[in-house]
């Protein structure tokens, strides 16, 4: 039954997408995150569906919608350039085998991530798109925060949709994108037009939120916590009364404490030494052993080249009860340990070369929001423009995604690229709308003066 609900959905989507293709771009996006192939017990398992959706986004866009918008930006072409370099590592990989599998979906999702700001050439369609990965992300999140709420979370044994620790899956993940997607989710509730603005949309919207703050909770995923740190920094830049935003959040803070399990306090509690957590110092262990790595690989070893490492460290063991401890300093070897933090990862896998061109892509978006967002609160200082609050949403999930990023190896996670792909339809979309109106105000500004003087 369970597969005949989700095969219903998918194919619905699909038979829409005949009459409006782009249906067919927002059905790849709900495959790719919520990977409904995994979800079932029978035929959808045999079935390709990312790889069916994939093509028929990339075919509907090619043979059947409309070109006339579209613009190019230079930021697809750093996606593209990310591409062909990470085709030629694969080439060269270090361990081939398992280069090529992960060669398998990041290419989907750097292709996938350069075609669609090609298809948002509407406002309608970058709403539909952000209200597609909302939703996505929240069909994981609202499972996961309704079991946190009844007690089936812990570190690695929170059950999701999916039986498996990889992907969206996995805890740390999920948790950094959880609460990388909450600015969206509130520029949705604001400014939204396919729902509109009402106190339905608004209890939902809450609801979204509290499931995706509960998630780093039932994961007990240290990222998770650093992200909602980072996002309650960030935030203070958007919201209009400052001193009520910190104090409303101190008293959640204070409020959330006593109901918080044990275990996820222990854990939250290792943050502030690494000495003592094995997984901490295998972190910085396995840090140190990439930058030796890229001392003898400049260009990258090609995916998974974490796989040669091998290295012997000390850590910390307190041994015996309160007032009776002991510290132990014990040597631990690890071999093929992974990356645990993007930066690391790129630098490993793709050298000097593929991070800075990850760099370039991710501090180019940030960039490029900014000057949206003062460029449109400076037109629309009485009133909050949506292209002002989506580029402060994007800004700000992305500099969620990339604090998570340093702790987790997400470098080529599709999610990440469906926000830049977000970011560039919207700056392509802000410069062929808006491009003209400014043009005529800098030449009516350039006249204003002439034309006075003629007629003093």
């Amino acid at each position: 039954m369970l597969d005949f609900a989700l095969l219903g959905f998918i194919g619905l989507l699909l038979l829409l997408g005949i009459k409006r293709p782009f249906i067919w771009v927002l059905a790849y996006v709900y495959i790719d995150i919520v990977a409904p192939q995994k979800i079932g017990w029978g035929l959808i398992q045999s079935l390709q569906l990312s790889l069916i959706a994939f093509v028929a986004a990339f075919a509907g866009w090619l043979l059947l919608d409309a070109k006339s918008d579209a613009r190019f930006t230079l930021r697809q072409g750093l996606i593209l350039a990310l591409l062909a370099w990470c085709g030629m590592t694969t080439l060269g990989a270090q361990f081939q085998d398992s280069a090529w599998e992960k060669w398998d979906w990041v290419w989907k999702a750097l292709v996938f991530a350069s075609l669609l700001p090609l298809t948002l050439r509407t406002k309608l369609r970058i709403e539909a798109a952000v209200l597609f990965i909302v939703l996505a992300v929240g069909t994981i999140t609202i499972n996961g925060g309704v079991k946190t709420i009844f007690g089936g979370g812990g570190y690695a044994t929170l059950s999701l949709l999916v039986d498996e620790n990889s992907g969206l899956y996995e805890g740390s993940i999920i948790s950094c994108v959880a609460i990388a997607i909450i600015p969206l989710a509130l520029w949705l509730a604001r400014h939204g037009t396919l729902f509109k603005p009402g106190w339905m949309v608004t209890a939902f919207t809450a609801g979204l939120i509290f499931a995706c703050m509960l998630i780093p909770v039932g994961t007990s995923a240290r990222t998770g916590l650093v992200c909602l740190g980072v996002l309650g920094v960030v935030m203070l830049r958007s919201v209009r009364y400052r001193f009520v935003y910190l104090g409303l959040a101190g008293l959640a803070m204070m409020a959330a404490v006593p109901f918080l399990p044990q275990s996820y306090v222990e854990r939250m509690g290792t943050i502030g030494g690494y000495e003592g957590d094995q997984s901490a110092s295998t972190r910085l262990a396995v840090w140190g052993w990439t930058l030796d790595y890229v001392r003898d690989h400049p260009m990258g070893g090609g995916f998974d080249a974490f796989r040669a490492n091998s290295f012997t460290y000390q850590t910390r063991v307190v041994t015996g009860e309160a007032g009776n401890s002991q510290v132990e300093f014990r040597e631990v070897t690890e071999e093929a340990r992974a990356y645990h933090s993007s930066y690391f990862e790129m630098l490993g896998e793709q050298g000097w070369i593929g991070l800075g061109l990850w760099l370039w892509l991710q501090l180019l978006g940030l960039w490029q929001m900014e000057k949206l967002r003062r460029r449109f609160q400076r037109r629309d200082s009485n009133r909050g423009s949506w292209q002002a609050g989506l580029a402060t949403a994007l800004q700000q999930a992305h500099l969620v995604y990339l604090a998570g990023a340093a702790f987790v190896g997400i470098a080529y996670q599709p999610f990440l690229f469906m926000l830049v792909g977000l970011q560039c339809g919207l700056w392509s979309y802000v410069r062929r709308v808006e491009g003209p109106e400014l043009k005529a105000q800098f030449s009516r500004a350039r006249r204003g003066p002439a034309k006075a003087a003629v007629a003093v």
